[in-house]
């Protein structure tokens, strides 16, 4: 769930002078996501599947400082999710990029205003309604430097979106083992751990109590 170093691109940490964590991976692989359960009064977020027939009549915390958006407003903003467009797939389903009004946060014609990424969840995928319920409930009240940004979502008929902050460096896997990328300096490298371990610590406090359980390489979000 970790988003960037100051952010990486659910919602992974980013890695600038302060990587962020992605509360869901964006590049490929089983989404991660927060369990319903709460043992011990402990919130645990993992990639480990919880039931997909989760109580749809669950509701959105009221205190979730995020947007809700229509689907036609997303299928706007991300030109009607082209298979083209696919940034990256997962257990929860495609990752689109989208564009929005860096004002109003209103969907807006691609190529202005401030780039998204929107997440629109499989119904036949890995994950499910209780999965997106927890990732919308959690990320909408956690705010943190480096933690991913969730900046709305969608529950309309079948369909299920989430829209985060645009990390446009990726993960930081990528950048490590892929070629085609710049290698990373150890001055780099060491703020991109120093904001990882940031994004971490504010979870496992005790004002928050969350337990992120599948902290990895894709799961950190370059910005630097």
């Amino acid at each position: 769930m970790f988003s960037r170093s100051r952010r990486k691109h659910e919602s992974s940490l980013t890695a600038s002078s302060s990587p962020t964590f992605l509360a869901s991976r964006l590049t490929g692989g089983s989404s991660q996501t927060f369990s319903a359960s709460k043992p011990s009064s402990v919130n645990t977020f993992s990639s480990a599947n919880t039931s997909s027939s989760a109580n749809t009549g669950c509701e959105i915390v009221q205190s979730a400082k995020v947007k809700a958006f229509s689907y036609n407003a997303l299928r706007f903003a991300t030109r009607n999710f082209p298979p083209d467009g696919v940034l990256g797939e997962g257990g929860f389903g495609s990752v689109y990029k989208g564009w929005l009004d860096e004002r109003t946060l209103s969907a807006c014609q691609p190529g202005t205003g401030i780039p998204v990424a929107v997440k629109k969840l499989n119904p036949e995928g890995f994950q499910g309604h209780g999965e997106w319920l927890a990732e919308v409930n959690y990320l909408g009240r956690l705010c943190h430097p480096n933690l991913l940004k969730l900046i709305g979502y969608c529950i309309e008929d079948e369909y299920r979106v989430l829209v985060y902050e645009w990390m446009p460096r990726g993960s930081l896997d990528n950048h490590l083992f892929r070629r085609g990328f710049e290698p990373l300096s150890w001055n780099i490298r060491m703020k991109v751990a120093l904001g990882a371990a940031k994004g971490l610590a504010y979870l496992h406090s005790a004002e928050v109590n969350v337990i992120y359980r599948d902290f990895k390489l894709s799961h950190i979000l370059k910005t630097l």
